[in-house]
């Protein structure tokens, strides 16, 4: 039975921003200097298991446009599932501490998995990950019929 993925509300702008202010905060400052610019919140963590789920499932599901697939694809796929299962878990159970760990697995998954040639360090591909999901919530929020 293939997965059934719950329909999930966009994120808005705002938290967008605010999550993207608490990762970037992590990446430059460390977890002292991410306290005090954002209050990990129960919201918070939310949105950045959002964020997870928006950066490491395109990076590692097998999709239907692979021409030649080999078990390597499909034990990537398995390693997206199993993080962001245990990702999901974590904010379940701890959603008011969950967020430093979540954000420190998704600059973690930046840097190792997804770097960017076209910008020199991990905060800029961060930095260009906010700017294209900024554009997405906004369309999104602004169409006619947004929730």
């Amino acid at each position: 039975m293939p997965y059934l993925i719950p329909f999930r509300t966009p994120l808005t702008p705002e938290q967008v921003e605010r999550g993207f202010d608490y990762l970037l905060a992590l990446q430059m400052g460390g977890a002292p200097y991410a306290a005090e610019q954002v209050e990990a919140t129960p919201e918070l963590t939310f949105v950045l298991l959002r964020l997870a789920e928006d950066i490491i499932w395109p990076v590692t599901a097998v999709d239907g446009e692979i021409t030649d697939p080999c078990a390597d694809s499909f034990a990537l796929d398995e390693v997206g599932c199993v993080l962001l299962s245990a990702l999901r878990d974590w904010a379940l159970d701890s959603p008011d501490t969950a967020a430093l760990g979540i954000a420190r697995s998704i600059i973690r998954f930046t840097a190792n998995v997804v770097p960017d040639p076209d910008h020199a360090d991990t905060a800029d591909t961060l930095e260009a990950m906010r700017n294209e999901r900024l554009v997405l919530a906004h369309a999104v929020h602004s169409a006619p019929g947004a929730r």
